[in-house]
């Protein structure tokens, strides 16, 4: 009896599995590459599913044929297959350092492809029989590199991360670009039509362009999706499931783009904003989930590919084995051309980091060809539109091109990593390493020897254990050349990165706490990024800019400030004031926080100097932090009371979570009872999710009753007033009126301070100050600038309601004009107008007619 049908389908997939798993172990005992080891077996199983079908026995004809013919055909493969390890590449991908490599990836993974493809059609041409656009296709089928391979070698042997990532990045994209060319030859091959080269580049470009729009329109759309479904693991992960597949038949099929790249960039985009959105339990977990997806796909689409290896050599010829050595010669000629004679290129003009040679050799050698080049060609001998002579070939030369690659190239990969030195660590971490290991090696000791009296372990085995590890301490501390390895300046970035990174941690352990809101989760991750990476290019310059521009308003904060002062509408001011008011008081836990880090773990590893230096560079950024703070704390006291108190209860929430979860793995209390006692904290954690209220115009009255230039106005007046009055917050540095501008908007200075040059002395406006009032009542113009030396809180009036506001009550112009006086310090009794008067009440007045403006004057 023999298994048919969908049974026998899932028994093969199902055998397949238990092959792939054994790879895995064996691959690293004989320290050879996963791929390599996966496309063996693929022949081998091929092979021996051939071998059944010839035989005479007829017991496993039904799995054999299963093998062979195997319900799927090339198109399925890429529709099933490729999303999958599109979107993981981009999802692994640290987007952040990539960035500064893009220039590099662009190169290797567009221009590399289309010279490889354009370098083996003309080499096979003369010699091959066949159409230029034959051998082009079988260029362009053949271009597209497997990072699988090389970057799971780079891991295992600890190659330098920067050659990692460049190989993931570029292998990232190249599969969009070899697709791409496929798809505009095929259709020349099988319609006969000539190709434009200008046309084919614009709808590469069309293709390049709309993919990128779609993938970052579906991930934000998935990402807000996540943030709607209330952070449900199960639903989150879902979405990212749903996601690629969306992305790639959505282009592919429907809007004529590149599905491959729409599915990269939605892995990218979920890459960059996933940590802010998903709870970092949940993006751990997903990370994970995807890495065994990646895993079981790769796995068997390899496999399934490499079975058919031996169909498609059969009948192979010296003269075909003659022309695939021709292509291997071109394709690594044409590689090697980019990699050496365009990368240079790239880092005289300053677009990219310049590459070591060691990575270019590793670079040219290591490009490895692998599934979705079988997958290429299946889908050339598959089409019944195309000769079979020109099938066979292609088949023939794409199979035995990925046969070179992986028996050569990846076989010998590793020694060529490790000749070339590539495994060893930078000389920072090498010079880091013995610091590291002295000091945590002289902690070991200590806790071995406290724990060990704790457990009773007699003197003579904890006198061996601690002798031993006195002894790896004394080879550290010979061995350890720190101090004399590494310059002031390189130790003073290594620290700021390394509290940079800190300060990522602590953020992503708040937000697991739910105890920042997703935006700001996203605003405060992006700086800390900006920060890692301003230490790493500039050192403490760079790391105070990024300090700097997250404390400065963003432009959703300064758009909302205009509509709040052009349009009258509140709301979103509203909702950004309380973004930034949870960003200031987070960045104020997170820096005092990196203090204490900084004694605990920096003082001990770098050094006291060290130490001083990054200290004063928190001190600056908490000195900044607590002027924004106290600037709107000024005004909003209850509000920032209110979310002081609730951020303090999701911390006591969590804590008490952490107890009953303690007590659980102590087996002191019921799984029944950790349930009820965790929803007990799920429902007091839920009621503090709610948004809590803010007032914009809380306390404006109160403060502009408090005027110097508006003493002597009518209370009701100033009511109204209140009500017209524009919020204003201002940066240090920041400009509110410039030279020569004519003024449009008169501030009331509330907090802050602010300054103004003329003649060479600098004039300094405070809390009472009126900024353009006195340009406004005289000529209208600015005669010079005014900035912001420190956060500022300002209440703006347009200059026309000024205008209107001095007309009704002249006793704002002498106070004015008072306030003037006695910033340049001239004495108050040679005043030309007469000190102001209270103004009556306008409800209290008789009939008599108010003074008109020119009368006041008078």
């Amino acid at each position: 009896m023999t298994v048919t049908g969908l049974p026998a389908v899932l028994l093969a997939i199902a055998g397949l599995l238990v092959v792939v798993s054994a790879v895995q172990p064996v691959a690293r005992r004989l320290a050879l590459p996963e791929t390599v080891l996966l496309a063996i077996s693929g022949i081998l199983i091929g092979g021996l599913a051939d071998f059944v079908l010839r035989s005479r026995f007829n017991l496993f004809n039904g799995a054999a044929r299963t093998l062979l013919d195997f319900p799927l055909d090339s198109e399925a493969f890429l529709m099933i297959f490729l999303p999958i390890l599109v979107f993981q590449g981009g999802l692994a991908i640290d987007v952040r350092r990539l960035v500064h490599e893009a220039a590099t990836v662009l190169l290797l993974a567009v221009v590399a492809v289309v010279l490889t493809t354009a370098a083996i059609g003309f080499a096979l041409f003369p010699f091959a029989g066949m159409p230029l656009v034959v051998c082009l296709l079988l260029g362009a089928i053949v271009a597209t590199t497997d990072p699988s391979a090389v970057a799971g070698i780079f891991r295992e042997i600890g190659a330098a991360s920067r050659l990692t990532r460049l190989v993931e990045g570029e292998a990232l994209l190249n599969d969009a670009a070899a697709i791409s060319l496929f798809g505009l030859l095929l259709p020349a091959l099988t319609s006969h039509h000539a190709i434009s080269i200008g046309g084919a580049f614009v709808e590469f470009v069309v293709s390049f362009a709309g993919a990128v729009v779609v993938g970052v329109v579906l991930a934000r759309l998935a990402l807000l999706m996540m943030t709607v479904l209330g952070g449900v693991p199960a639903s989150e992960i879902t979405l990212t499931i749903a996601l690629p597949y969306l992305a790639y038949i959505l282009c592919d099929r429907l809007l004529g783009f590149s599905g491959v790249v729409a599915t990269a960039v939605a892995g990218l985009t979920i890459s960059v904003y996933g940590p802010s959105t998903m709870r970092p339990q949940s993006w751990r977990f997903m990370n994970e989930l995807w890495e065994q997806f990646v895993f079981w796909a790769g796995s068997l689409v390899f496999v399934l590919a490499s079975m058919l290896v031996p169909h498609l050599l059969v009948g192979i010829s010296r003269w075909e084995i003659v022309l695939t050595a021709i292509a291997v010669v071109a394709a690594g000629a044409a590689r090697a051309a980019v990699v050496f004679g365009l990368l240079p290129i790239l880092a005289a003009t300053k677009l990219s980091p310049p590459v070591p040679t060691p990575f270019k050799v590793t670079m040219v050698w290591g490009g490895l060809r692998g599934a979705i080049t079988l997958a290429l060609a299946l889908a050339v001998t598959e089409n019944e539109r195309i000769p079979l002579s020109t099938a066979h070939f292609i088949g023939v030369l794409a199979t035995g091109f990925v046969l070179v690659t992986l028996l050569v190239n990846g076989t010998s990969l590793r020694f060529l990593v490790v000749r070339l030195g590539l495994d060893q660590l930078s000389p920072i971490d090498q010079a880091l390493r013995h610091q590291v290991m002295s000091i945590g090696l002289g902690e070991v000791r200590d806790r071995s020897r406290k724990v060990a009296a704790e457990l009773g372990f007699p003197a003579h085995a904890i006198r061996h254990v601690v002798e031993g590890l006195d002894v790896r301490i004394r080879e550290e501390n010979a061995a350890n050349t720190f101090d004399t390895a590494l310059g002031n300046r390189q130790r003073v970035n290594l620290a700021l990165i390394t509290i940079a990174n800190q300060e990522r941690s602590i953020l992503l352990d708040l937000f697991r706490i739910r105890g920042i809101s997703r935006r700001v989760m996203e605003m405060l991750l992006r700086s800390a990024e900006a920060m890692i990476d301003g230490a790493r290019l500039e050192g403490r310059f760079g790391y105070a800019r990024a300090v700097r521009r997250r404390l400065s308003p963003s432009w959703r904060f300064r758009i909302a400030q205009w509509v709040h002062h052009r349009l009258r509408l509140d709301a979103p001011l509203m909702y950004c004031m309380m973004e930034r008011f949870e960003m200031l008081l987070i960045a104020h836990l997170v820096s005092l926080s990196l203090t204490r880090f900084v004694r605990r773990r920096v003082d001990p590893t770098l050094g006291s100097r060290m130490t001083e230096i990054v200290s004063e560079v928190l001190d600056r950024q908490q000195k900044l932090l607590q002027d924004a703070i106290e600037t709107m704390r000024l005004h909003y006291q209850g509000y920032t009371e209110a979310l002081e108190s609730r951020m303090l209860r999701q911390v006591s929430l969590r804590l008490e979570g952490e107890e009953y979860d303690e007590l659980l793995n102590e087996s002191l209390i019921s799984e029944e009872l950790h349930s009820e006692l965790y929803r007990d904290v799920e429902t007091r954690r839920h009621r503090l999710d709610r948004r809590l209220r803010f007032n914009l115009k809380s306390g404006i009255e109160t403060r502009i009753q408090a005027m110097p230039a508006l003493q002597g106005v009518s209370t009701a007046a100033l009511h109204d007033l209140a009500m017209t009055l524009a919020i204003h917050f201002t940066a240090p540095g920041e400009r509110v009126l410039r030279r020569e501008r004519a003024v449009r908007t008169v501030y009331f200075v509330s907090a802050g301070l602010f300054e103004t040059h003329v003649e060479e002395h600098d004039i300094h406006y405070g809390p009472g100050e009126v900024l353009g009032a006195d340009e406004l009542l005289s000529t209208g113009k600015m005669a010079h600038s005014i900035r912001s030396l420190r956060f500022g809180h300002l209440l703006a009036l347009s200059a026309r309601d000024f205008r209107r506001l001095v007309e009704d009550h002249p006793v704002i112009r002498r106070n004015i004009e008072r306030l003037r006086r006695a910033r340049l310090g001239l004495p108050e009794e040679v005043l030309l107008l007469p000190a102001p008067e209270p103004e009556a009440d306008p409800d209290q007045q008789d009939g008599s007619e108010r003074p008109r403006l020119d009368e006041a004057a008078e």
